[in-house]
């Protein structure tokens, strides 16, 4: 007994380890927008789950060529001449490379010459129904023996590299392909209706939001929601109110039509009353076939908000985690929940946070339009830039809109006052005021005050 006992113990680490592995690849595949970093770790992690040193990525280009600024290899030291050998492959410089299997079978075959005595498994990196590379794992000792678990983690790396690469191939073709006068204007029009032309009044918290929009029009989306719109008046300003903030992956006309499908289904889920983890994996089972055609995906942090109690439930579909100011600490953290984008699989689970808000505490939901967004020397405006700004601006005591004008002339600053944004920048502001108190639990009618 105590050596099973042993053995499940070990299986069960192993298990846990694996797991931790594949979430913190896929945690780098939202976080990371340098497609470069992102894949530099995918060899990485393809190894550990194996339990091998060695590992390459061997990413395509849309054309079908070898990708040859992104080859990727571990251990570095070893796999030198390697990497060279591939990079001046000729064959894989043809259009159609990735797609002829004689010419992969030839490519694997070479990979295997290269690693004499090392033991080889390779699995393709496929993104819709497309080839977008080749990984490998190997044992230089020539003992690896890879069972059927391990060869569905490798290939789950290997989905997820393939989900990056066709992202930033998106993204490259909508940057190329999306600069029409016409499609702007109309996108512009399709944007301009998707968002609240006002902040709602909501009772014991101070709201303010704006869209600074680009060049190219995306699919920034926020938005305020009574989740029983039924009520009017000081009913409806003391209920439970939804605050949304998303982003859908691309740019242009096409972004902002699929964020006004997602924008109808969201207002429906919102009636039906349930937890913010419940409205994301309906909304996602609903969206799957109309995103999967479009071959894009959504970013969404939805929350609701009670106003009697100040708790804020949540839930994250791989969005920017929004940044929480405590006034009695004078700190700042993140409001995140596990979760996948929208649209990117049909079976999606989300986590279920909870926070309560205290008087003076400030929220801040932003899109990646904000931190991406290009500075005159070529840095990004970046996350510690923007914890540091609203910082700042909480400690100076100022209300919501004061604090959205400080952060928005911070990035104008960045910027530069004679450049273009490359996304639009989103940020919703609340705000619960220093002197907003609690009412009593038995005079229902007491409201707060500020």
């Amino acid at each position: 007994m105590g050596a099973l006992r042993q053995l499940f113990d070990s299986l069960s680490r192993e298990q846990r380890r694996n797991q931790d592995l594949l979430v913190s690849l896929a945690f780098a595949q939202r976080s990371f927008t340098n497609l470069q970093r992102f894949l530099e770790l995918v060899p990485l992690v393809a190894a550990r789950l194996v339990g091998v040193e060695g590992a390459l990525l061997v990413p395509f280009q849309t054309d079908g060529s070898l990708w040859r600024d992104h080859l990727q290899a571990i251990p570095a030291a070893s796999c030198q001449d390697l990497l060279r050998r591939l990079a001046a492959y000729e064959p894989g410089l043809s259009v159609g490379f990735g797609t002829d299997e004689e010419q992969l079978l030839a490519m694997d075959q070479l990979v295997q010459r290269l690693s004499p005595g090392s033991a080889l498994f390779a699995t393709s990196v496929v993104s819709r129904g497309r080839p977008r590379g080749r990984l490998y794992v190997f044992d230089p000792s020539g003992g690896l023996i890879c069972t059927d678990f391990q060869r569905r983690h490798v290939q789950m790396v290997a989905d997820l590299a393939g989900v990056a690469i066709e992202n930033d191939q998106m993204l490259q073709e909508a940057r190329r392909h999306e600069r029409v006068d016409r499609q702007l204007s109309i996108g512009a029009e399709i944007q301009a209706q998707l968002l609240p032309d006002r902040c709602p009044v909501i009772e014991g918290v101070d709201l303010a939001a704006r869209c600074r929009p680009a060049f190219q029009v995306g699919g920034d989306y926020y938005d305020f929601i009574p989740t029983r719109p039924e009520l009017i008046g000081r009913r409806r300003e003391r209920g439970r109110w939804a605050l949304v903030m998303g982003d859908v992956m691309g740019k242009g006309v096409p972004a902002g039509l699929l964020m006004t499908m997602l924008r109808g289904m969201l207002r429906a889920e919102v009636l039906s009353g349930l937890p913010p983890d419940r409205i994301l994996h309906d909304l996602n089972q609903l969206a799957q076939e109309d995103l999967a055609q479009s071959h894009r995906f959504v970013t969404l942090f939805y929350s609701d908000f009670d106003p009697r109690s100040r708790r804020l439930r949540y839930a994250n579909a791989a969005h920017n985690p929004p940044l929480l100011w405590r006034a009695q600490h004078r700190s700042i953290g993140r409001l995140d929940a596990a979760g996948l984008l929208i649209g990117l699989q049909p079976e999606a689970d989300y986590g279920l946070g909870e926070v309560s808000l205290e008087p003076g505490d400030v929220l801040l939901y932003y899109t990646d339009g904000v931190t991406e967004a290009p500075g005159m020397t070529g840095d990004r405006f970046d996350e510690a830039r923007l914890i540091r700004t609203l910082d700042l601006a909480c400690r100076s005591g100022q209300g919501s809109q004061g604090i959205l004008n400080t952060l928005f002339e911070r990035l104008d600053r960045f910027v530069g006052k004679d450049h273009q944004l490359e996304d639009d920048a989103s940020m919703v502001v609340l705000k619960v005021p220093e002197a907003v108190t609690l009412p009593s639990v038995t005079a229902s009618n007491s409201s707060l005050t500020s």
